[in-house]
């Protein structure tokens, strides 16, 4: 036995050795060279499409109140930047409390939807499900077609939510979208592994716990981004659920208002448009440009900080699951 192991590993090719079609090298014709330099200019201009504006933007920010030339000669002559804007932000005591109240509503939005999500997405991966194919269906209703504004709010007014942080993420807590890019991706895995566990004794739920959830950190940190984005950016929700009031914490004023950073926007926006005492009033002698200006950058913060780290897992979380092998 152990001259035959022996045997086949002197017959075993080594790992350096490449097919001679690897080795040669692919001889561009004057078309691909074309082609190249087309691609790379459409990418430059794009590239400056998408600069310019956050730039103008980013230096809009830094505009003083003695600051009399134009919005482009302001863009380059950076030693006329001050941070007023800025300073005027962070010593307000109304922006901290919609940058706390965003905060609250972008944790605890993703933490209850991952939790609802993740078990729903693997139930439906089991193909052995009774009913399997009526409760896609199910899901797929909502998905198709809208309940309405005026249902929803009597559904949210209706379990005693008006007027709590937990109105703007609940309703939305699971969504359809995510679900079946996560169910894919449940579905990419080996069964063999599934099947293993089951006959070492294991129940679904450990099967969730301790195979499926370590194999996927790609789609769980891909999916909570996109939870992410959508709770931090959300608006609407926002105003129709919320009404301004303190958030308090075993009788504690944590915040005065639970307002979060899209309605403090708004309200700016809307003060500088009509020339009316709202929050823009309360933020200094900085111009009404540059804390709009401010007030966006300020918010993008979290998602600017947090998109490089989840970058890697875009690719590898969406497609996993639409190719099997």
């Amino acid at each position: 036995m152990a001259e035959a192991v022996a045997k086949a590993k002197k017959q075993k090719a080594p790992r350096n050795l490449k097919p001679e079609s690897m080795n040669k090298k692919v001889k561009l014709t004057a078309a691909d060279h074309v082609f190249n330099i087309c691609v790379n200019i459409f990418m430059i201009l794009t590239l400056i499409v998408i600069f310019i504006p956050l730039w103008s933007t980013f230096a809009l920010s830094f505009r003083s109140n003695t600051y009399l030339h134009s919005q482009f000669r302001g863009m380059f002559e950076v030693w006329t930047w001050v941070p007023d804007a800025y300073k005027a932000l962070l010593g307000n005591a109304g922006f901290i409390d919609a940058f706390i109240s965003s905060f609250m509503i972008l944790i605890g939005g993703v933490v209850c939807a991952l939790i609802l999500t993740i078990p729903m997405a693997y139930v439906l991966s089991v193909h052995t499900l009774p009913g399997r194919k009526w409760i896609n269906i199910l899901i797929m209703i909502p998905y198709v077609f809208n309940v309405g504004m005026i249902p929803a709010y009597l559904l949210v007014k209706g379990i005693g939510l008006i007027g709590h942080i937990p109105a703007v993420f609940l309703p939305g807590a699971i969504s359809t979208y995510n679900c079946i890019i996560m169910k894919q991706f449940f579905e990419g895995i080996p069964n063999d592994l599934k099947e293993s566990a089951r006959i070492d004794g294991c129940n679904e739920i450990q099967i969730l716990f301790k195979i499926m959830l370590p194999l996927s950190k790609a789609i769980i940190m891909t999916v909570g981004l996109f939870y992410a984005v959508s709770f931090w950016n959300d608006f609407f929700h926002a105003m129709l659920y919320l009404s301004g009031t303190p958030v308090k914490i075993f009788g504690w004023n944590m915040i005065d208002s639970n307002y979060p950073l899209p309605i403090l926007l708004r309200n700016i926006l809307m003060a500088s448009g009509m020339n009316e005492y709202v929050e823009v009033n309360a933020f200094g002698n900085a111009p009404v440009q540059a804390i709009k200006a401010a007030s966006v950058f300020m918010s993008a913060i979290p998602m600017i900080i947090a998109y490089p780290f989840i970058q890697k897992y875009f690719t590898k979380g969406t497609l996993a699951g639409a190719v099997k092998g």
